[in-house]
């Protein structure tokens, strides 16, 4: 084989091994919910409850907006979804009109229940035997800007290099996370191929870097050199041999 062939693959995860739009539909809507009658429960029991539930006073479209306001009032935790949701759930718990310990508290095991739900995700079916098999012939790795814990899912025995881009302060498409993939791998961008679904998260940034790129994605015009659109992950191992008989 030439000097180009392939070492390792990368891979995005939400949207690119499991369709992650009904998971963070339920997870949304779900933990917040949970949030809301927990908390009017608690209330009640203590003889506190307002004329005002939680969700009424602040709905999750209140919520959704002050995540954005903390994401841009600390640039640097943008991509640390998990911190900005829990620092904007004790933000309004406190405004709400509980104390800040129990804010805090409260915020936290809202937390857990997001983080729960979170993790149901389902992986497309193709999914589980083409890492077993790519895993036998490449060093693989994972690059997130979810807040998806790998290590919570089956699919972790896979992926021995983990990278979670927004507690690393550096979400794609900044290149610190696949280059920090790179060199946990021990390899070298030109022999590398990254596999995600974001033209300007995963395509553009690893192509920069002289990786090959596996973009997922509805249609294609024009595509750059090195970046090979796929319909369906379960395409990969097709271009993975078109790659190395090239």
């Amino acid at each position: 084989m030439t000097s180009a062939r392939l070492q390792a693959i990368t891979f995005d995860l939400d949207d690119t091994l499991w369709d992650n739009h009904g998971v963070m539909e339920r997870t949304e809507t779900g933990h917040y919910a949970w949030l809301d009658a927990a908390l009017a429960d608690w209330l009640e029991r203590r003889g506190e409850a307002p004329a005002a539930r939680f969700a009424e006073r602040f709905p999750l479209s209140a919520y959704q907006a002050r995540r954005l306001e903390l994401a841009r009032r600390y640039p640097l935790r943008r991509g640390d979804f998990s911190w900005l949701r829990e620092r904007a759930l004790a933000a309004l718990l406190e405004a709400y009109g509980l104390p800040r310990s129990a804010a805090c508290l409260w915020a936290a095991r809202a937390m857990q229940r997001f983080m729960a739900l979170r993790h149901e995700v389902s992986p497309h079916p193709e999914v589980e035997p083409m890492l077993e098999a790519l895993g036998k012939r490449y060093r693989l790795a994972s690059i997130t800007n979810g807040n998806v814990d790998i290590r919570r899912l089956a699919l972790h025995r896979h992926f021995p290099v983990a990278i979670a881009a927004g507690e690393m302060f550096a979400p794609k498409p900044d290149p610190r996370p696949f280059l920090a993939a790179l060199a946990r791998l021990d390899t070298v961008p030109s022999r590398a191929l990254h596999v995600g679904d974001s033209w300007l998260e995963d395509a553009l940034p690893a192509r920069r870097l002289g990786m090959q790129v596996a973009w997922i994605a509805a249609a294609d015009s024009g595509l750059p050199t090195g970046i090979h659109r796929l319909a369906h992950v379960r395409e990969l191992p097709t271009l993975i041999e078109w790659l190395e008989r090239r």
